[in-house]
């Protein structure tokens, strides 16, 4: 049995941030079931291109593997009873809507305690629940400059970066899996479920780790270093070879002196002793080790390092990148083989399968059935009604044509 193979999860997400969270559960073992919008055909991430195909794309396989979907109107007036018969048999309710959103569409604990008291529900919102700018919508990029991760990146005669991947909301969608996992320890504990507020400003802003605490203690600015350097140590950076980058890192003493040894420049070692002495100087050891690397190619420069014990890298492509990594692969109805980075949550124990995104609507019977007891007639009375939506299937033409 998976580890979470007990554990519910009642998921009104969409896109990234939310998606990758409870993925996290998902390859865990968890049920984690979409409630998707049947007047939005679902979640928007079926339909990102460059990969997409009618409701089903690449982007959205990479966020919801191994989960389940149900098409429900929540603002339908018989959808409530619906909704509330799934909380009684789940563990969690997760959203990533606005931040005022939960308390408007009845998704917080206290909406929900007296259905099921154990119930743990989290949001993740670009602000939190409260505050301001709760109603307002938070995005990565918007994340990445607030919080001050631009002014860290790029050359410093650049302008301001942003990261080359989406790391807030990954950030934020662990960060939420992590407050989930603590109130259902507590919910089993001692009964009682609550609300988790996780913000993707506040896990912007935590994560500036070191140099916040330097920032808010000794009103340190981080200044932007050429080659992506470390702010502080000194080599730990980027450096050009005659063929290519790589990357060097000697964020310890002895580290420095089998790097000087290993480029024949032991001197290097007495002339700049401590990390203190190659910070406050580097703008006179930068011109050497870039001269010293720039002479040989990466893979002379690596097997030199590596033979010294200096840790060390080639800068990758992301097809090179790949080939090191852990892929799981599985065939998709329409898409055909979808191969993904594996989950980096490896317990103990067999691999866990790998299935599917679903389509949209796929299980809204199944669940239904299985999770709140209902016969056939009484999924067909709330078909009819609309609670589904006009196509609660996915295939898209009826359910655009009703949606416009």
């Amino acid at each position: 049995m998976q580890p979470l193979a007990d554990v519910r999860v009642l998921a009104i997400e969409q896109f990234g941030a939310g998606p990758w969270g409870t993925l996290q559960l998902a390859d865990l073992g968890a049920d984690v079931i979409k409630i998707e919008d049947p007047a939005s055909r679902g979640d928007v991430g079926r339909y990102v291109p460059p990969f997409a195909e009618g409701e089903d794309s690449l982007f959205f396989e990479t966020f919801n593997r191994n989960k389940r979907s149900i098409s429900l109107d929540l603002r339908h007036p018989e959808a409530r009873s619906v909704f509330e018969d799934l909380v009684r048999g789940s563990d969690v309710v997760y959203s990533n809507l606005r931040g005022d959103q939960p308390a408007k569409l009845r998704l917080t604990y206290d909406d929900l305690k007296d259905v099921n008291p154990r119930i743990v529900c989290c949001s993740l919102s670009g602000f939190g629940m409260t505050g301001p700018r709760a109603a307002q919508g938070g995005y990565d990029y918007m994340m990445q400059g607030l919080a001050g991760w631009m002014s860290l990146t790029g050359d410093p005669a650049g302008p301001p970066t942003k990261s080359g991947l989406s790391l807030v909301d990954l950030s934020g969608g662990y960060a939420s899996a992590i407050a989930v996992l603590a109130g259902l320890w507590r919910a089993r504990r001692d009964g009682t479920g609550c609300d988790c507020d996780v913000s993707l400003l506040e896990t912007a802003q935590h994560e500036l780790m070191y140099v916040g605490t330097w920032a808010a203690s000794r009103g340190y600015t981080p200044p932007r270093r050429r080659n992506s350097a470390h702010p502080s140590i000194m080599p730990f950076q980027n450096f050009e070879t005659a063929d290519g980058w790589i990357v060097v890192a000697c964020p310890k003493e002895r580290f420095w002196t089998l790097l000087c040894d290993a480029i024949e420049r032991p001197e290097l070692a007495e002339e700049f002793p401590t990390f203190a002495d190659r910070d406050r100087r580097r703008d006179e050891l930068s011109p050497i080790l870039d001269e010293v690397f720039h002479s040989r190619t990466s893979g002379e420069w690596l097997e030199a390092l590596s033979r010294a014990g200096v840790p060390c890298s080639p800068v990758n492509d992301v097809p090179a990148a790949l080939e090191e990594a852990r892929v799981v692969e599985y065939e998709h109805p329409r898409l055909g083989a979808v191969r993904q980075v594996a989950s980096p949550l490896r317990l103990s124990g067999p691999e866990p399968p790998v299935q599917p995104g679903p389509a949209r609507g796929e299980h809204t019977e199944q669940v239904l059935a299985e999770v709140c007891g209902y016969a056939p007639e009484r999924i067909r009375a709330l078909a009819e009604s609309g609670v589904f939506g006009v196509d609660s299937r996915g295939d898209g033409d009826a359910e655009a044509s009703a949606a416009t």
